[in-house]
């Protein structure tokens, strides 16, 4: 069967319509590529797709010092409405593994969420302006991530990992590591990335799907706010 955008818009509104299905139907399962922290709400009734959180107590970020500082972004939904990539790694294991890379590198790390963008390339430069090294990472909720510097513009980063379903918890990894050496001003080889031309027609709709369930948690009056991982 050939894959191509009209056949994907087509996908698109089959969910879509399943949605409204769901809607008028209370007790109706949710979709799992749509469960977060709470992955048995109903939508009946709602026009969002999750519950807006709220962050009011949250410490807001300042900037750093440090000159061994990486910035981790992370997105609006991480670890929160959403616990796991696009390919089913959980989000914890994924901040573990590129803070211990960052570790490894003999630097060190400061997780901030991002709430004023869900852009994985602008999360990861407010990152690096906010580092006192001047170099961060952005992640988003379904695991693209991008290692930026402060003086770059938004599109011209140092590293991107754009093909989310084909990272593993060993990339994430040497993701830090990079991260790392960029602030050490080492030469850094860039991470080989797997490539699959089929991925973007695979999970296109659940990539849209947490999307949305990412940008509808958007709270630009907090902007940036320390993280440590949901409460």
């Amino acid at each position: 069967m050939e894959i191509n955008e009209q056949l994907i818009r087509a996908i698109t509104n089959a969910v879509v319509e399943q949605l409204k299905i769901n809607n008028a139907q209370p007790g109706t399962a949710v979709p799992s590529t749509m469960q977060g922290q709470s992955g048995t709400d109903s939508l009946a009734g709602k026009t969002r797709m999750r519950p807006k959180r709220s962050y009011d107590g949250a410490v807001k970020a300042v900037q750093g010092t440090d000159p061994k500082e990486v910035v981790i972004g992370v997105g609006a939904a991480f670890q929160t409405e959403i616990n796991a990539t696009i390919c089913g790694i959980p989000l914890d294991e994924v901040l573990r593994n590129v803070q211990a890379g960052i570790e490894e590198e003999g630097m060190v790390s400061c997780v901030v969420k991002v709430l004023d963008t869900s852009d994985v390339a602008f999360m990861a430069l407010q990152a690096a302006k906010l580092s006192g090294s001047g170099i961060g990472i952005g992640i988003q909720s379904k695991g693209t991530t991008v290692i930026h510097q402060k003086d770059l513009y938004p599109l011209t980063n140092l590293e991107l990992f754009p093909q989310a379903p084909l990272m593993d918890l060993e990339t994430y990894r040497k993701i830090g590591r990079n991260a790392a050496r960029y602030v050490k001003g080492e030469k850094v080889t860039p991470i080989e990335c797997t490539n699959d031309p089929m991925v973007r027609a695979k999970f296109q709709v659940k990539a849209a799907l947490m999307h949305i369930i990412e940008t509808e948690q958007l709270d630009p009056e907090k902007g940036m706010i320390i993280w440590e991982g949901a409460k």
